[in-house]
């Protein structure tokens, strides 16, 4: 039976006065703290007797990595003004409705992100991104919600074990479409967010798979700082265009992107010194790097090193990839490309821009809280929810350059080319978004 066809007997509960949606609880002792934040902010600037204060508040938290960020509905009066003067707006005095949007996270301040308040029955902002949504759904919502849950289904040929499994991924599903609007409002460049397809797994499911937590918490190997490059960088720079890039890889369900940010890395550094463009075994680095985790994370540095000491990387064909850890079977008469050393580059962007166009592709690591969605375009996360001291999956860098004004580094994922652009991701240059610039490598070969 095809995977849609569980959703039917799913649509009902959706719909008004089924059991797929419930409304927030009206008190929740959780969402006293960040509506009592929320209030300071609304509140700063105003004369004590004229500040508002809180009568009702109703909400939802979405968990997220590094923090929780609370959509609240609050209601909320103010006093008459006296003086007027005393107020910010004399006429806003008596019962208001508020929506509120506070990000809480764990390394540092809470964050007003969005306000928005009118008289009682004024039209208000959508809610953003939760476990459920206040209201019930209509049946139009409904209906769209499971036409596109049945083209996801469709496009990236999923199916579930049975209903109850497909039922709870089309809630989560659901949650996703919610944080993926959220991220495209606060989103400060021109990336599209929507459905991916990871649009079916949990925050926690795309980590334990796809990332890479070991870039953030274990030291690596220290390298020696690369000379700087010898000339300014050009305006824009792709070393795709200069044949020094294979095609778009594909890790699975597998924490190795360590190994594939590193194997990009030398495939153009082989390339630029010998003439020949090599697709590189990651598989013989999850097999045979003892300094790193296989499908469990590892790091760029380390792997720099297990290369240097296994005698060179054979050849993706010689030693294809498995996507999990199984015995070393590497063979240095099969090595085919080989490394000196490697480097520590620079973090300021403009020298990053300057060494890849002299150099050639870049090993970094970056955030990923922005690419579980990301579809198309420049993508610049709002920092507080893409902190670059969270570092978690490592990339290729392999040019940079401007779209429509904003400008960009040009990266080589490894998720496959049905996903981004045909598998880039294309991230704001200047602004150190993301962590970008704080982890950046690369090999060298003589």
């Amino acid at each position: 039976m095809a995977a849609w066809l569980l959703l039917l007997p799913i649509l009902s509960s959706l719909l008004p006065g089924g059991d797929g949606w419930h409304l927030p609880l009206a008190s929740d002792p959780t969402l006293e703290a960040p509506a009592q934040f929320a209030m300071e902010v609304y509140n700063r600037g105003r004369h004590p007797g004229a500040a508002a204060v809180l009568q009702s508040v109703q909400g939802r938290s979405l968990k997220m990595a590094h923090g929780v960020l609370y959509s609240l509905e609050v209601t909320l009066h103010e006093p008459p003004c006296s003086p007027p003067t005393a107020c910010k707006d004399p006429q806003s005095s008596g019962t208001l409705h508020c929506r509120f949007e506070v990000l809480d996270q764990m390394w540092a301040k809470q964050t007003l992100l969005k306000q928005d308040c009118g008289q009682p029955g004024a039209q208000h902002l959508p809610w953003s991104s939760g476990d459920q949504p206040p209201v019930p759904p209509s049946q139009g919502d409904s209906v769209q919600l499971i036409t596109l849950f049945k083209d996801f289904l469709t496009t990236y040929n999923k199916s579930y074990a049975n209903a109850t499994e497909t039922q709870r991924r089309l809630g989560i599903f659901a949650q996703n479409l919610e944080l993926a609007r959220q991220m495209q409002e606060l989103d400060q460049g021109s990336a599209e967010y929507g459905v991916t397809k990871f649009s079916d797994l949990t925050e926690e499911e795309f980590r334990t798979f796809y990332l890479n937590p070991l870039l953030s918490s274990l030291p690596g190997q220290a390298l020696r700082p690369a000379p700087p490059a010898k000339g300014p960088a050009p305006a824009a720079w792709d070393w795709r265009d200069h044949g020094a890039v294979t095609e778009v890889k594909n890790q699975g369900m597998c924490g190795s992107c360590w190994a594939f940010s590193v194997t990009g890395n030398v495939e153009g550094q082989w390339f630029l010194r010998h003439g020949t463009l090599l697709a590189l075994s990651e598989q013989e680095l999850v097999d045979c790097d003892t300094l790193d985790h296989a499908c469990g994370g590892g790091l760029p540095s380390n792997a720099y090193t297990a290369i240097e000491r296994l005698g060179g990387l054979e050849t993706e064909k010689d030693y294809s990839y498995e996507g999990h850890k199984e015995r070393c079977t590497f063979s240095p008469d099969k090595a085919r490309a080989y490394i000196n050393s490697s480097v520590d580059l620079s973090r300021d962007e403009e020298e990053l821009a300057a060494w890849l166009a002299e150099n050639g592709p870049i090993s970094i690591a970056l955030n990923a809280f922005g690419m579980q969605f990301y579809r198309r375009g420049v993508s610049h996360p709002f920092r507080p929810l893409c902190s670059p001291w969270f570092i978690d999956h490592a990339v290729l860098i392999v040019g940079y350059g401007n779209r429509l004004g904003l400008p960009f580094w040009a990266i080589k994922n490894s998720w496959g080319q049905d996903w981004g652009e045909e598998g880039y991701y294309y991230l704001y240059r200047g602004a150190r978004a993301c962590g970008v610039n704080a982890m950046a490598s690369s090999a060298i070969v003589d």
